[in-house]
């Protein structure tokens, strides 16, 4: 400090000399602020765990989801299914780099974001991105991948509610189309903000909240995508189901999983994979890591009980597939509140969810008679409404939750649980709108452009041998 202040006192002596004391000896007061403030700098702990987490989703896409899958198809259509996972996986991968991310994380306007990232521009290996706590940064790089799983796992989730009778040069335009229009604009509402030193004050705090999306800043909470990610897929799904209609032999023959044994190997990669998808998206390498690692682990337990449990009572016997299913619906239930809530609450949404997403693939789909192939919509976009709707309740740090952080009085906010489930039922509402709605158009263009649906004698071969030219097995 001795040669600052040394500089410091010459400044104002020079200042003094040519009349404009004041005026010097505060440039000189700001250059000492400069020079004692440290030059953020990204944490090694915290860009190793991202590095590990951005891994871990990848395994959840490939090969977690397209197993998870592809064992629930006829042995005609695996092939079709790890293809259609695969090659969505890899196109959205280039899409979020050439303009996905600047859209989703860039400032515009609520419902979409700006251009000046397109192509990566201006990001190097010293770019930083927010965390959650002042002060502390990742590579922005990271960040960029990190983001790029999720953009590119969402797309393959809603393959599964037509999967076995849809083309495949269908799917992918549709993805393009979807992802551009309903993907990145709720990734930009829920979760672009400024990152938390903006909110220094009352009045900074009010003005970067301004920038930030439109659900951010209806206060809706989602950790790690039950919106971005469930919600917006399943409903995806259910509008696909039902615009390309039903399987041929729906409900006439046996269109049972030909590979209960790859389900479930998908269902524990995706299991496994899921860490990194949840306590990747705290950012940091902290306590709040391993609350979110164990609400994880407890809800997905939690639900497949209750699913294996409710399917032997209503059934007479508990099946594999209803395990491996009953744990996926755990993991999207917990997703948007493994934050905020308690271990306890995890495990009740976890009970919830299970119960809830077995009905909605049995009695619901049945009542309602819509083809949703692998139940993309029953466990994604059902279970995505419980945990969503449920953030606001296990939220609360009367039962167990963390509560809302307050940047500006840096400690828990005041908590009001009908507030917070309003603020979430402002998540859910716009996000089953604005997929509908999207992914109908989207679905309508696709049809007249390319058409939907293989003919009756594809879907009848299988799509292996008629869209790809191969077959998953040889007798």
């Amino acid at each position: 400090m001795k040669p600052l202040l040394t500089t410091f006192i010459l400044l104002a002596l020079l200042g003094f000399a040519e009349s404009s004391f004041a005026e010097s000896a505060a440039d000189a007061l700001s250059a000492i602020v400069a020079a004692v403030t440290p030059t953020p700098v990204a944490n090694k702990g915290d860009t190793a765990w991202m590095i590990m987490a951005t891994v871990l989703v990848i395994l959840m896409v490939i090969p977690g989801l397209a197993l998870f899958y592809g064992g629930m198809v006829r042995a005609k259509n695996m092939l079709s299914i790890l293809m259609q996972v695969f090659v969505i996986f890899s196109m959205m991968a280039l899409l979020w780099a050439i303009y996905g991310y600047s859209i989703a994380f860039t400032e515009g306007n609520a419902f979409f974001g700006g251009l000046s990232k397109l192509f990566l521009k201006g990001i190097t290996p010293d770019s930083l991105a927010a965390t959650f706590s002042k002060g502390v940064y990742i590579p922005e790089y990271i960040y960029v991948a990190f983001q790029l799983t999720f953009a590119a796992i969402t797309p393959a989730l809603i393959v599964g509610a037509f999967a076995e009778r849809i083309k495949f040069s269908a799917v992918l335009l549709f993805t393009v189309l979807w992802f551009t229009f309903s993907y990145l604009p709720m990734a930009h509402m829920v979760w672009y903000w400024t990152g938390p030193d903006a909110y220094t004050d009352a009045s900074a705090a009010e003005a970067a909240s301004a920038t930030a999306g439109f659900l951010f800043q209806k206060g809706a909470l989602d950790f790690a995508g039950g919106t971005v990610v469930h919600i917006n897929a399943g409903i995806a799904g259910l509008i696909g189901c039902l615009m390309i209609g039903k399987r041929i032999g729906y409900r006439k023959e046996s269109l049972a999983p030909h590979s209960v044994t790859m389900t479930m190997i998908g269902a524990s990669l995706l299991w496994v994979g899921w860490f990194g998808f949840n306590v990747g998206s705290n950012l940091e390498a902290n306590g709040l890591a391993g609350l979110v690692f164990i609400n994880t682990l407890l809800a997905s337990a939690a639900a497949t009980l209750a699913w294996v449990g409710a399917e032997w009572l209503l059934r007479g016997k508990p099946s594999m597939l209803g395990g491996a299913s009953g744990a996926v619906a755990g993991l999207v239930a917990i997703t948007p509140a493994c934050g905020w809530s308690g271990p306890m609450g995890a495990i009740f949404l976890g009970l919830v969810a299970g119960a809830v997403c077995f009905w909605a693939v049995t009695v619901l789909k049945s009542m309602l008679g819509y083809d949703d192939s692998l139940d993309a919509f029953g466990v994604h976009g059902i279970g995505g409404i419980v945990g969503a709707l449920g953030t606001g309740i296990v939220a609360s740090p009367a039962l167990g939750g963390t509560g809302v952080w307050d940047y500006v009085a840096n400690g828990v906010a005041e908590y009001s649980m009908i507030g917070q489930v309003t603020s979430q039922a402002w998540g859910v509402g716009l996000c089953i709108i604005w997929s509908g709605a999207v992914s109908f158009i989207a679905y309508r263009i696709v049809d007249m452009v390319i058409g939907l649906r293989v003919s009756e004698e594809v879907e009848r071969v299988g799509l292996d041998v008629s869209e790809h030219g191969e077959t998953a097995y040889h007798n």
